[in-house]
């Protein structure tokens, strides 16, 4: 049951190109947004489509086959766990963040 306990599944289309960063000993980050649909009937049974946006985080080698296959408007399907931070902007105004950081991508469609 611990395997359950902060677990992400998203399958979405990627909104931009993904933004790559090294650092020293080689290590990789990728950050990239992904796009999930959802449809409903509201009260006047018309149908609703809801489009909700992802933050997107991934560090070594999955950053590295994010970086190699990934591309705006790309499907991809992505594991990880969803976490919270802050920080201060240049302005000196906190900032919060709510982001998936992945552990599996899969590369889906064309």
């Amino acid at each position: 049951m611990n395997a359950m306990k902060n677990r992400v599944q998203l399958i979405g289309n990627v909104g931009n190109d993904p933004e790559i960063k090294n650092f020293d000993g080689g290590k990789k980050l990728a950050n990239l947004t992904i796009a999930t649909n959802d449809s409903y009937k509201n009260d006047k049974g018309e149908k609703v489509e809801q489009t909700e946006w992802h933050r997107i985080t991934a560090w070594g080698k999955t950053a590295e086959i994010i970086e190699k296959y990934v591309i705006k408007g790309r499907e991809i399907a992505v594991e990880g766990k969803l976490t919270h931070r802050s920080y201060d902007d240049k302005n000196g105004e906190k900032r919060y963040v709510t982001e998936v950081v992945v552990t599996e991508v899969h590369l889906l469609g064309k």
